[in-house]
């Protein structure tokens, strides 16, 4: 740890550490496993920092035991001395009060040793600090993008440039349950920190990410990176991580966000070099192969089948899987007048969004999804529950007309 090396006082800190080391310090692969087997999240029970990854995350580890360290000795020394002099110097024993009023030594003392102390904790903080904003000469850079409830991955720059996708989470809504009824189904073991699509990147590279959101503030937040960066519409903002270790880290929004902002993680699965390019070069043939051609024509059951999974990924957190809303809240697609009526207003409303209304809640834009999804998901709504749409199918031509 290169505060270690160049501050003596930090080897009182690091000697308390000496008996936490994690556990893959000790493996010969480098691969990331915390003390208690799980992998790059939090552990039950767990009362320090999280295994660091990264070397801004081991100065980060190594500066909180310090300080904590540095806050013990005072808070022992301070309360000691007073509750000595308390017991020591009590009535009973038949002290009495002194009668002087100040000293001019003690009062320079408890002001230059305080401000030494913030200094010498100032000093080392700082550098580790600059060095967390120091985004330059990165390897990959990748846009992050906060949404109401999920995360929009682009990878803009470096081996994978042009890699685009959403994630959301995939812990089924059968283990969450509701308010007032219980989960159906067993919890698994990364209950609420799984995703349906992980960020992927190399081990020993430094990582760019450029954050922004596109409805309210949100957080990308990696606790074994030393990683918090806000994402704030109308902002960009970027920060950085150079894992050392392979393995799948997790972490979450960490601002508060809304509604189903317990149910937005963050998944960073770091592999070798040769498993980074086999991923690449995997996701761009999935990607070439989920290009649809907007000119395509689809039947109404293609287009119901493919909505109904696009409205489950993203339209269900609201408006439910009943299309029912929630009452004061989210508005019902069920007998909406927006779905039952012209086509052209629902497509509009997708991709343009809608502020807040009857219901005090604002729809986001969706322009995110692709012409397919959005024609297929407002085809599946305007076919479901008790909606009979008479204009009942919208193809995603349509939609590519309705963007320009």
């Amino acid at each position: 740890m290169k505060h270690a090396k160049r501050l003596p006082s930090l080897m009182l800190g690091l000697s308390v550490m000496a008996a936490n080391i994690p556990a893959w310090a000790a493996e010969a692969a480098g691969s990331y496993t915390s003390a208690t087997g799980g992998t790059g999240g939090p552990v039950a029970g767990e009362l320090n920092l999280q295994p660091p990854a990264t070397q801004i995350a081991s100065e980060i580890y190594s500066l909180h035991t310090w300080m904590m360290m540095v806050c013990l000795v005072i808070f022992v020394g301070v309360f000691g001395v007073m509750f000595y002099s308390i017991f020591k110097h009590r009535k009973s024993l038949g002290h009495k009060p002194a009668t002087f009023h100040e000293s001019t030594a003690v009062e320079i003392a408890w002001t230059v040793v305080p401000f030494l102390i913030v200094i010498g904790m100032a000093l080392p903080a700082t550098r580790t600090v600059v060095g967390m904003k120091d985004t330059s000469n990165a390897d990959i850079t990748i846009k992050v993008t906060g949404m109401q409830w999920k995360w929009g991955y682009d990878y803009l720059k470096g081996e994978g440039e042009g890699i685009s996708f959403l994630s959301n989470l995939s812990t089924p809504r059968s283990q969450v349950g509701a308010p007032g009824f219980e989960p159906t189904e067993k919890r698994g073991d990364n209950y609420l920190m799984e995703v349906d699509q992980e960020v992927v990147v190399p081990v020993n590279k430094k990582i760019r990410l450029v954050t922004t959101a596109n409805d309210v503030i949100h957080s990308w937040s990696i606790p074994a990176f030393g990683v918090k960066q806000d994402a704030i519409p109308g902002f960009v903002r970027d920060t950085w991580f150079k894992s050392e270790h392979t393995g799948t880290f997790r972490g979450y929004c960490s601002e508060l966000c809304g509604k189903e902002h317990a149910f937005m993680p963050i998944v960073v699965r770091v592999v070798s070099d040769a498993d980074y390019s086999a991923w690449v070069a995997a996701k761009k043939k999935e990607m070439a192969a989920l290009a649809d051609d907007p000119s395509k024509t689809w039947t109404i059951d293609e287009l119901k089948t493919k909505g109904e999974k696009v409205y489950a990924a993203n339209c269900v957190a609201c408006h439910q899987a009943n299309g029912k809303g929630m009452p004061g809240t989210f508005a019902p697609l069920d007998g909406s007048p927006v779905v039952t009526g012209p086509k052209a207003e629902q497509i509009n409303v997708l991709l343009h969004g809608k502020k807040s209304g009857k219901y005090g809640t604002e729809m986001p834009a969706w322009k995110q999804l692709s012409d397919t999804d959005i024609a297929a998901v407002i085809t599946y709504t305007r076919n479901s529950w008790s909606n009979k749409a008479a204009e009942n199918i919208v193809q995603p031509a349509e939609v590519v007309a309705a963007r320009k």
